[in-house]
Protein backbone atom coordinates (compact mmCIF):
# COMPACT_ATOMS: atom_id res chain seq x y z
CA UNK A 1 0.00 0.00 0.00
CA UNK A 2 1.73 3.08 -1.19
CA UNK A 3 0.92 6.50 1.33
CA UNK A 4 -1.29 8.03 -1.36
CA UNK A 5 -3.40 5.09 -0.88
CA UNK A 6 -3.12 4.98 2.50
CA UNK A 7 -3.87 8.77 2.92
CA UNK A 8 -7.18 7.66 0.59
CA UNK A 9 -8.07 4.93 3.17
CA UNK A 10 -7.20 7.30 6.18
CA UNK A 11 -10.06 10.07 5.17
CA UNK A 12 -12.06 7.67 4.38
CA UNK A 13 -12.17 5.51 7.42
CA UNK A 14 -12.36 9.09 9.72
CA UNK A 15 -15.38 9.84 7.51
CA UNK A 16 -17.35 6.26 8.18
CA UNK A 17 -16.50 6.69 11.72
CA UNK A 18 -17.66 10.07 12.43
CA UNK A 19 -20.62 8.92 10.75
CA UNK A 20 -23.28 8.97 13.27
CA UNK A 21 -24.02 4.70 14.06
CA UNK A 22 -24.64 2.23 16.70
CA UNK A 23 -21.29 2.30 17.68
CA UNK A 24 -21.11 6.17 18.65
CA UNK A 25 -24.32 5.35 19.74
CA UNK A 26 -23.13 2.75 22.26
CA UNK A 27 -19.86 5.25 22.78
CA UNK A 28 -22.27 7.98 23.93
CA UNK A 29 -24.75 5.69 26.26
CA UNK A 30 -21.54 4.47 27.99
CA UNK A 31 -20.03 7.55 28.93
CA UNK A 32 -23.23 8.52 29.93
CA UNK A 33 -23.90 6.65 32.35
CA UNK A 34 -20.13 5.50 33.21
CA UNK A 35 -17.98 8.20 32.08
CA UNK A 36 -14.77 8.50 29.91
CA UNK A 37 -12.32 6.39 31.39
CA UNK A 38 -14.47 3.20 31.73
CA UNK A 39 -16.45 4.00 28.57
CA UNK A 40 -12.95 2.93 26.86
CA UNK A 41 -13.52 -0.51 27.78
CA UNK A 42 -16.98 -0.53 25.83
CA UNK A 43 -14.67 1.53 23.07
CA UNK A 44 -11.88 -1.91 23.32
CA UNK A 45 -14.70 -4.04 22.29
CA UNK A 46 -16.32 -2.02 19.31
CA UNK A 47 -12.70 -2.76 18.18
CA UNK A 48 -12.72 -6.36 18.91
CA UNK A 49 -15.90 -6.72 16.73
CA UNK A 50 -14.59 -4.19 13.66
CA UNK A 51 -11.41 -6.29 13.82
CA UNK A 52 -13.77 -9.56 13.94
CA UNK A 53 -15.15 -8.02 10.52
CA UNK A 54 -11.89 -7.25 8.76
CA UNK A 55 -11.11 -10.65 9.37
CA UNK A 56 -14.03 -12.28 8.61
CA UNK A 57 -13.93 -9.90 4.84
CA UNK A 58 -9.67 -10.89 4.66
CA UNK A 59 -10.92 -14.47 4.50
CA UNK A 60 -13.30 -14.87 2.34
CA UNK A 61 -16.16 -15.24 4.99
CA UNK A 62 -17.67 -12.52 4.53
CA UNK A 63 -18.77 -12.24 1.31
CA UNK A 64 -20.06 -15.93 1.62
CA UNK A 65 -22.06 -13.93 4.95
CA UNK A 66 -23.32 -10.74 2.42
CA UNK A 67 -24.35 -13.83 -0.05
CA UNK A 68 -26.18 -16.16 1.93
CA UNK A 69 -29.82 -15.12 2.62
CA UNK A 70 -30.25 -17.42 6.27
CA UNK A 71 -26.48 -15.63 7.51
CA UNK A 72 -27.33 -12.49 6.66
CA UNK A 73 -30.95 -12.64 8.13
CA UNK A 74 -29.53 -14.16 11.24
CA UNK A 75 -27.07 -11.87 11.85
CA UNK A 76 -29.12 -8.87 11.00
CA UNK A 77 -31.98 -9.91 13.71
CA UNK A 78 -29.43 -10.48 16.35
CA UNK A 79 -28.30 -7.58 15.99
CA UNK A 80 -31.33 -5.68 16.09
CA UNK A 81 -32.76 -7.57 18.93
CA UNK A 82 -29.73 -6.59 20.33
CA UNK A 83 -30.22 -2.87 19.68
CA UNK A 84 -33.77 -3.38 21.14
CA UNK A 85 -32.34 -4.59 24.56
CA UNK A 86 -30.14 -1.87 24.52
CA UNK A 87 -32.74 1.04 24.21
CA UNK A 88 -34.73 -0.74 26.88
CA UNK A 89 -32.06 -0.86 29.38
CA UNK A 90 -31.17 2.86 28.65
CA UNK A 91 -34.56 3.90 28.73
CA UNK A 92 -34.78 2.32 32.45
CA UNK A 93 -31.37 3.56 33.54
CA UNK A 94 -30.99 5.95 36.58
CA UNK A 95 -29.63 9.33 36.85
CA UNK A 96 -25.95 9.05 37.74
CA UNK A 97 -23.37 11.43 39.22
CA UNK A 98 -20.37 10.67 37.86
CA UNK A 99 -18.25 13.06 39.84
CA UNK A 100 -19.07 11.24 43.12
CA UNK A 101 -18.58 7.67 41.42
CA UNK A 102 -15.69 5.82 42.11
CA UNK A 103 -12.82 5.66 39.55
CA UNK A 104 -12.50 2.31 39.57
CA UNK A 105 -13.48 -0.59 37.41
CA UNK A 106 -14.22 -4.52 38.81
CA UNK A 107 -13.11 -7.38 36.18
CA UNK A 108 -16.92 -8.14 35.69
CA UNK A 109 -17.24 -4.55 34.83
CA UNK A 110 -14.77 -4.85 32.25
CA UNK A 111 -15.87 -7.58 30.64
CA UNK A 112 -19.24 -6.38 30.33
CA UNK A 113 -18.80 -3.00 29.03
CA UNK A 114 -15.94 -5.02 26.07
CA UNK A 115 -19.13 -7.20 25.42
CA UNK A 116 -21.53 -4.76 25.29
CA UNK A 117 -19.08 -2.84 22.40
CA UNK A 118 -18.09 -6.07 20.97
CA UNK A 119 -22.20 -7.47 20.49
CA UNK A 120 -22.65 -4.01 18.97
CA UNK A 121 -20.10 -4.16 16.26
CA UNK A 122 -19.88 -7.65 15.66
CA UNK A 123 -23.93 -8.47 15.33
CA UNK A 124 -23.99 -5.44 12.34
CA UNK A 125 -23.39 -7.16 9.04
CA UNK A 126 -23.43 -3.29 7.60
CA UNK A 127 -19.70 -3.33 8.76
CA UNK A 128 -18.96 -6.86 6.85
CA UNK A 129 -20.97 -4.65 3.85
CA UNK A 130 -18.79 -1.70 3.77
CA UNK A 131 -15.51 -3.74 4.08
CA UNK A 132 -16.40 -5.64 1.24
CA UNK A 133 -17.18 -2.57 -1.19
CA UNK A 134 -14.15 -0.33 -0.14
CA UNK A 135 -11.52 -2.74 1.19
CA UNK A 136 -10.93 -3.69 -2.47
CA UNK A 137 -10.33 -0.79 -3.63
CA UNK A 138 -7.65 -0.20 -1.34
CA UNK A 139 -5.76 -3.47 -1.57
CA UNK A 140 -2.94 -4.14 -4.00
CA UNK A 141 -3.83 -8.23 -5.38
CA UNK A 142 -0.59 -8.87 -6.52
CA UNK A 143 1.24 -7.13 -3.63
CA UNK A 144 1.45 -9.24 -0.24
CA UNK A 145 -1.88 -9.26 1.05
CA UNK A 146 -1.44 -9.68 5.14
CA UNK A 147 0.63 -6.11 5.67
CA UNK A 148 -1.82 -4.11 3.80
CA UNK A 149 -4.65 -6.22 5.82
CA UNK A 150 -2.46 -5.10 9.33
CA UNK A 151 -2.27 -1.20 8.04
CA UNK A 152 -6.15 -0.91 7.27
CA UNK A 153 -6.78 -2.60 10.36
CA UNK A 154 -4.55 -0.91 12.32
CA UNK A 155 -5.72 2.66 10.93
CA UNK A 156 -9.44 1.47 10.72
CA UNK A 157 -8.83 0.86 14.74
CA UNK A 158 -6.86 4.32 15.67
CA UNK A 159 -9.38 6.42 13.88
CA UNK A 160 -12.20 4.52 15.48
CA UNK A 161 -11.01 4.45 18.90
CA UNK A 162 -9.83 8.40 18.89
CA UNK A 163 -13.60 9.19 17.26
CA UNK A 164 -15.30 6.65 19.48
CA UNK A 165 -13.50 8.75 22.41
CA UNK A 166 -14.62 12.01 21.19
CA UNK A 167 -18.25 10.63 21.26
CA UNK A 168 -17.99 9.36 24.99
CA UNK A 169 -16.51 12.73 26.10
CA UNK A 170 -19.00 14.62 24.38
CA UNK A 171 -21.66 12.10 26.37
CA UNK A 172 -20.05 13.05 29.69
CA UNK A 173 -19.68 16.64 28.49
CA UNK A 174 -23.62 16.66 28.06
CA UNK A 175 -24.18 15.18 31.79
CA UNK A 176 -22.00 17.78 33.46
CA UNK A 177 -24.43 20.57 32.17
CA UNK A 178 -27.50 18.35 33.20
CA UNK A 179 -27.76 19.04 36.61
CA UNK A 180 -31.04 17.38 38.11
CA UNK A 181 -32.27 14.02 37.97
CA UNK A 182 -34.86 14.76 35.38
CA UNK A 183 -32.93 16.38 32.96
CA UNK A 184 -30.33 13.20 33.20
CA UNK A 185 -33.57 10.92 32.63
CA UNK A 186 -34.51 12.74 29.47
CA UNK A 187 -31.24 12.20 28.34
CA UNK A 188 -31.40 8.74 28.65
CA UNK A 189 -34.54 8.40 27.27
CA UNK A 190 -33.17 10.42 24.13
CA UNK A 191 -30.39 7.52 24.12
CA UNK A 192 -33.09 5.14 24.55
CA UNK A 193 -34.83 6.66 21.59
CA UNK A 194 -31.56 6.39 19.74
CA UNK A 195 -31.01 3.00 19.94
CA UNK A 196 -34.43 2.06 19.11
CA UNK A 197 -33.87 4.01 15.63
CA UNK A 198 -30.37 2.13 15.01
CA UNK A 199 -32.20 -1.00 15.62
CA UNK A 200 -35.01 0.05 12.88
CA UNK A 201 -32.69 0.92 10.50
CA UNK A 202 -30.48 -1.79 10.51
CA UNK A 203 -33.66 -3.84 10.51
CA UNK A 204 -34.39 -2.44 7.02
CA UNK A 205 -30.37 -3.32 5.81
CA UNK A 206 -31.07 -5.63 3.11
CA UNK A 207 -28.65 -8.14 1.05
CA UNK A 208 -27.05 -6.92 -2.05
CA UNK A 209 -26.91 -8.89 -5.12
CA UNK A 210 -25.11 -12.12 -4.90
CA UNK A 211 -22.21 -12.58 -6.85
CA UNK A 212 -22.21 -13.93 -10.02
Amino acid sequence: MTWQMWLAFLGAAIVIAVSPGAGAIQSMATGLTHGVRRGYWSILGLEVGLMLQLTLVAIGLGAAVANSILAFTVIKWVGVAYLAYLAVRQWRSAAVDLNAQVDRVTAGGRRTLMARGFLVNATNPKGLLFFLAVMPQFVVPTAPLLPQYLAIGSTMVAVDMVVMGLYTGLAVRLLTWLRTPRQQTLLNRVFSGLFATAAVVLSLLRRGPAAA
